[in-house]
């Protein structure tokens, strides 16, 4: 599956494609495939979609045109790419305001390509870059503001911690490595004693934390981890979660890093047989059903995330995960039937 690392690649070969053809008309595709070290597959597929780019709108006059005349290409409408982008002044000040957190953030890899990006951007934007700003920073934004002075005093901390797969307070040492936002969200990446692994705590579920004397000291074994698709990295040794979800529970599939997707071929819900077992006692028997995989880290949560939401989601596996489930339905059921006293 093509990732983010390609799709970046083929936005900026797109982008350097159109000038380069300009200036080359009538170039032969396997030269041109040479001179971009690519293959000619690969270029004729980005001629494909090349072809289908342009302003918006998307007439046939504000899209690129190109002639392929057997083996050789022409571009005939560049749609404009060829001129300086033009920012407004909305735009221009959102990339002030965003490249001035990212460069504000500890621990942000390649601050100095940042820094001359925003002292471009600032240039260009002349007087509008000094106006007044009113930034919405993320929740718990005064803590976050504590917890980066922490990170760039150097020093360890003694935090207590809210660990929400488990549903359990915790009290650690650990050494700061950065703080960095992930999916909205702001994280402090440290080496955990306790665990003694590198470890991503949410800064909202940091309940409280202490600078200690000692300097922080990660171990050289304590790299950053790639949050490129997220915090959570599903591993095959993690346990398999099936689930057979209905319409209105199709939110936990974006939600959530799932494995697999399909459509459910029978329309019954599952049963306390081997087939699988429902949250509740009601059946999920609408059409547009899925069958969902995902990994987990902790049978708790799973269990505490299925038993509120209700018919619309059933459990196939694992074992372990319906016997829990099971037992916390009856017991739910034996205090409805225990008579009031």
């Amino acid at each position: 599956m093509t990732g983010p690392r390609n799709s970046v690649d083929r936005l900026g070969r797109l982008l350097n494609l159109v000038p380069y053809l300009l200036a080359r008309p009538g170039i032969l595709i396997s030269e041109a495939a040479a001179d971009l070290d690519v293959s000619e597959r690969q270029l004729r597929e980005d001629l494909e979609l090349l072809w289908v780019c342009g302003l918006p709108g998307y007439g046939p006059g504000d899209l690129i045109d190109m002639a392929l005349d057997g083996d050789r290409v022409t571009i005939s409408h560049d749609a404009g790419i060829d001129r300086p982008l033009r920012l407004t002044q909305d735009e221009a000040l959102a990339l002030v305001v965003a490249l001035r957190m990212l460069a504000e953030t500890p621990g942000t890899g390649s601050r100095d390509v940042i820094e001359r990006a925003l002292a471009k951007i600032e240039n260009a934007a002349g007087d509008l870059a000094d106006a007044p700003v009113a930034v919405k920073l993320p929740a718990n934004a005064e803590k976050l503001d504590q917890v980066r002075a922490a990170v760039e005093g150097g020093h360890a901390l003694r935090m207590t911690y809210y660990t929400a797969a488990r549903d359990e307070t915790t009290e650690r040492v650990v050494d700061p490595m950065r703080v960095l936002m992930v999916g909205g969200r702001a994280y402090l990446e440290a080496w955990c004693r306790r665990a003694e692994a590198t470890r991503m705590f949410r800064v909202d579920r940091i309940d409280a934390f202490t600078e200690l004397d000692e300097p922080a000291a990660p171990p050289p074994e304590a790299a950053p981890q790639d949050v490129s698709d997220g915090v959570f990295k599903p591993t095959a040794d993690l346990p398999l979660m099936t689930l057979r979800i209905g319409r209105r529970s199709r939110w936990i599939t974006e939600y959530y890093p799932v494995e697999e997707i399909r459509p459910s071929s029978s329309g019954s819900s599952g049963s306390s047989g081997s087939s699988g077992s429902s949250v509740s006692s009601g059946s999920s028997g609408s059409s547009g059903e899925w069958i969902v995989t995902m990994r987990i880290t902790d049978l708790g949560w799973a269990q505490r995330l299925l038993m509120g939401l209700g018919p619309d989601v059933t459990v196939i596996g694992p074992p372990e995960l319906l016997e829990r489930i099971r037992e916390q339905a009856t017991a739910a059921l034996d205090q409805y039937s225990s008579p009031a006293r």
